[in-house]
């Protein structure tokens, strides 16, 4: 009889106009409540017939809106938009669920609702009305309708070519492509079960309890006040499904999944709706790309600032507290709400700020350690016998370090910089190094083990990617071949083992085409310094003219710096795309690019610092007998001093400049862009213009967040970690200044994502992906640089040597300040003036020394004096100084490897607590959705029983 009715109420399709569409949709829907009563009630199965009348008004529907492509006009058109109102094209089913009502009228002017004030916008496409793709919008728009979203348009107050789409996904849709999702949702509140303690344990617990209570509250927790209660953290969750809807705690089904999982939700809709016939014609990104929409995003849940303070009226929505709470200045010193990152930016993102955090605070004890080496160094540099005797050394005149122009000079005037050098290479420095080996490895161990918590906490535990779509520029290049999708049973475009070698061969040789153009911005450098120390050394000013070298250096630096950044922006992103194969899936092609990136950014922001390291100063040859670049230009130099100092200027320089910039850029260049829209604005349409505009007209207006999402974030912060440990034993305060950066980094990006940029698409992640692996090459290496840095740049070995073997403690098994004296004397060597090749001879003879010319001068290195039978040969000391510096590099690098692999041994990636929480969550929920089951049958064999019906067999 229903069927029938159905049947009978259903018009043919010649009969019906396209105003009389809405009348039958409501005629269907009342048909569906009043036939589903009947069917209960008898013991036929009916559900074939209601699939079929399901289908039929799909049909139906279907076809009224080719119908309305056909005769209707264009959606483009403006008879169908009201300028600065919302327009009528929106789907009238929605009046269904919400007759007899009452609508807030804060709804309907907030910018966050549809125009009858109770449909939330979802999402929001935006496009020109100029733009020629008129018919793809328009079938993409009618198969949206058809898989049951809702919409409405409007043009823009500001611009009348531009149009908003708005899009709302009703409870239906929502529960359907939830459980297709496998969308995790509450079910049951978490029973928080505490371990049986012993008498002794629990009076010990009293007495840390009574003495916390004397002590001031945590200043670094936020407010619990103040948050809100996010339910979904203190339940039990399970993947949603509408057959056992009866289980998930829902109070509100219009709040039952926040708004980040509903745009989430119609994201993947809208990844999945055609726009054109073929076979590849599929997805919003496609759309995007080749222009038919402008823009697509989420909308911002209203302002980020109120009248009202928070504290006495509360936070008026998620990313007002956000503001308040994250992205203000004022709680720079507080804890990350990470929580609510992640339920209103997605969990990709949530893991970014957890990850940053987490770094940020492991740097406390390495920025602490850091800043004690130095004040150990600071503490003894009276104390130290190299730096006296450099000081005290008036009567070793040392030999000039440039050609011609560059004068003789006492070993006394580079006494500032000896007691420099002494602050970051002393005694503790090789402590230091060990230390920050296994900093490295601890952080990664112990973020592990964060992770692992923060995916618990999440339900990242059991989450799998999905099915990537394939690229569509693989699509356009590899249609022609095809071959069957292991997974998805589907023909798809392939591409050949040969044509993919072919590639890989063709990008490694682009990557390595790049790491030689900044070689040769390296090797222009080294020219850059060779010539500039003979300019300067013949300056006018005498501050120039005595400080040839540290002028040298630190123009060096920041003409490198200025390189550096022009690389990046000219070179890097253009061409590496360019270079990058093409891989399959969206993921594979970010690895490959944030590979290849990387180690771009990694050689050009390192490969000047590695030159100064491991290369200045070590192949120059010796007075007489200098070693040339293409016959022409002397190779630079140490300083009397040593190269150190070298070393710190550059990282401490570019350090600095780096993060600045970098800061500026991310937060600075929005701000600017963002601050000229809203004067244009203001000039248009007064100072309560942009007020008045909705939200997504504000959001609009906003800047889109990079197209490599948090891939510049990454990156800034891996190539600091990567300075912070390669060469932290040349800068011990390389930690402190990462440290206090990151402080202020974590304000800027929060800041940036909640007030200057559109919300992103909240979306999925286990993990921070392959900068893991990135992280873990740069511990390695770090390892490696350190050795040699102690090694082969600083003194700590030479004086090592000098003191167990050639010293006054000689033998002694001794090697503290006391060993020490004499040792200048004995680093230096002899060289004979008139040796001196004519190209390089100073213009000046030392007269001004001694009153008479010069004949012999110093210079640093282990040689035979000119009388010698071998003038200028290697001593013994020298062959010592090397076996010893191998013999450092060897027994180093195998101890810190040993302690690294010890520790990632004994550290387990999930700590037991967790595992054993987890073991136990699992067996409870599976004992609550049984109970659940159970209670349900246990209710449809009472309601039966009422009505007098009685089955055989039943369970239980």
């Amino acid at each position: 009889a229903g069927f029938s009715t159905a049947l009978s109420q259903t018009p043919s399709i010649s009969s019906i106009s396209s105003e009389g569409r809405e009348d039958l949709q409501v005629n269907q829907l009342e048909t569906q409540i009043w036939i589903k009563p009947d069917i209960q009630k008898t013991d036929v199965d009916f559900s074939e017939i209601l699939n079929a009348i399901q289908e039929i008004a799909k049909d139906v529907n279907i076809f009224f809106d080719e119908l309305e492509g056909v005769n209707s006009p264009s959606k483009d058109d403006d008879s169908l938009l009201h300028h600065g109102n919302l327009t009528s094209t929106s789907d009238d089913a929605s009046r269904l669920e919400v007759v007899g009502e009452e609508v807030p009228d804060k709804n309907k002017t907030n910018g966050l609702y549809f125009r009858d004030g109770k449909c939330r916008i979802d999402y929001i496409l935006v496009y020109r009305k100029s733009n020629p793709q008129t018919e793809k919008r328009e079938v993409f728009e009618r198969n949206i309708r058809a898989e049951g979203l809702q919409m409405e348009k409007e043009s823009s107050l500001t611009n009348s070519d531009i149009i908003f789409v708005k899009l709302h996904a009703p409870w239906e849709v929502l529960g359907k492509y939830a459980e297709l999702m496998n969308v995790r949702m509450p079910f049951r509140r978490k029973i928080y079960y505490l371990h049986r303690r012993y008498k002794f344990m629990n009076r010990i617990e009293k007495q840390i309890s009574r003495f916390r209570g004397w002590l001031p509250r945590k200043p670094m927790k936020l407010d619990k006040e103040t948050l809100p209660d996010l339910e979904e953290n203190d339940c039990y969750t399970a993947p949603f499904s509408q057959q056992r809807i009866h289980h998930f705690i829902i109070h509100n089904k219009d709040t039952f999944f926040n708004n980040a999982t509903r745009s989430r939700i119609v994201h993947h809709i809208l990844q999945r709706v055609k726009y054109e016939e073929g076979k590849n014609k599929i997805g919003l990104n496609r759309l995007l790309s080749n222009g038919s929409y402008e823009a697509a995003f989420p909308l911002h849940e209203g302002s980020y600032r109120s009248k009202n303070s928070i504290k006495t009226h509360g936070a008026e929505n998620h990313r007002h507290l956000l503001y308040e709470c994250w992205a203000s200045w004022g709680v720079w010193y507080k804890y990350q709400p990470l929580d609510l990152v992640r339920r209103y930016f997605g969990e990709k993102i949530g893991l970014y700020f957890a990850w940053l955090g987490w770094y940020t605070g492991m740097l406390f004890p390495a920025a602490f350690i850091g800043l004690f080496v130095f004040l150990y160094g600071v503490t003894t540099l009276n104390h130290c016998q190299v730096s006296k005797e450099v000081c005290q050394a008036t009567d070793i005149i040392m030999c000039p370090i440039c050609d011609k122009y560059c004068p003789f000079m006492r070993l006394s005037d580079s006494c500032i910089y000896a007691k420099v050098t002494h602050l970051f290479d002393n005694g503790a420095t090789v402590f230091f190094a060990v230390f920050m080996a296994v900093w490295a490895t601890v952080f990664l161990e112990f973020w592990k083990r964060r992770r692992a918590v923060i995916a618990y906490d999440w339900d990242l535990i059991d989450w799998e990617e999905e099915e990537e779509e394939i690229r569509p520029q693989f699509e356009a290049k590899y249609s022609k071949k095809e071959r069957m999708n292991p997974i998805s049973g589907k023909p798809e475009p392939y591409q050949a083992f040969a044509d993919k070698c072919s590639r890989l061969i063709v990008s490694a040789s682009g990557i390595f085409f790049m790491i030689c153009v900044v070689i040769a911005a390296v090797f222009g450098i080294v020219i850059y310094r060779v010539v500039t120390v003979s300019t300067f050394a013949a300056f006018k000013w005498a501050l120039i003219r005595n400080n040839s070298q540290v002028a040298t250096t630190g123009t060096a630096v920041c003409i490198n710096f200025c390189i550096i950044m022009l690389l990046n922006v000219v070179t890097s992103e253009t061409l590496i795309i360019f270079f990058t194969e093409q891989p399959r899936t969206e993921s594979e092609w970010e690895n490959s690019f944030t590979l290849k990136m990387f180690l771009f950014q990694f050689v050009n922001l390192n490969s000047s610092t590695f030159y100064i390291a491991f290369f200045l100063g070590r192949f120059t040859g010796h007075p007489g007998a200098y070693l040339r670049l293409i016959n022409r230009w002397r190779l630079e130099e140490c300083h009397p001093s040593g190269c150190l100092i070298d070393l710190c200027m550059q990282m401490g320089i570019i350090m600095v400049l780096k993060q600045t910039w970098n800061n500026f850029m991310e937060l600075g260049y929005p701000l600017i862009q963002n601050w000229w829209t809203r004067r244009k604005l203001r000039q248009e349409y007064g100072t309560q213009g942009k007020t008045s505009f909705p939200q997504w007209e504000k959001d609009y207006n906003l800047q889109p967040m990079n197209a490599y999402g948090l891939f510049d974030e990454y990156l800034e912060m891996i190539l600091q970690f990567g300075f912070t440990t390669i060469f932290v034993a040349a800068f011990p305060l390389a930690p402190l200044l990462a440290l206090l950066n990151n402080i202020i980094e974590i304000r800027l990006d929060a800041y940036k994502f909640v007030t200057q940029w559109r919300r992103p698409l909240a979306s999925r992640a286990k993990d921070i992906g392959i900068w893991y692996g990135i992280l873990e090459g740069i511990g390695i290496l770090s390892v490696i640089t350190n050795a040699f840095v102690i090694a082969v740049t600083s003194d700590f070995i030479p004086r090592l040597v000098y003191a167990y073997k050639y010293g006054p403690c000689a033998g002694q098994g001794e090697a503290g300040q006391k060993c020490m004296v004499g040792y200048v004397n004995a680093s230096l060597s002899v060289f004979l003036v008139s040796d001196f090749e004519n190209r390089s001879e100073p213009t000046s003879n030392g007269s001004e020394f001694s009153g008479s010319p010069l004949k012999y001068c110093r210079y640093r290195d282990y040689r035979d004096p000119p009388h010698s039978p071998v003038p200028y040969g290697y001593t013994l000391q020298f062959w010592h100084v090397l076996a010893a510096r191998l013999a450092f590099i060897i027994v180093f690098e195998h101890l810190v490897f040993c302690i690294k692999h010890l520790i990632s041994y004994l550290i387990p990636d999930l700590p037991k607590d967790l595992r054993d929480r987890m073991r136990r969550e699992k067996y409870l929920i599976q004992e609550m959705m049984y109970e659940a089951e159970l209670e349900r049958l246990q209710k449809e064999r009472k309601e039966r029983k009422k009505n007098g019906k009685s089955y055989h067999n039943e369970w239980p």
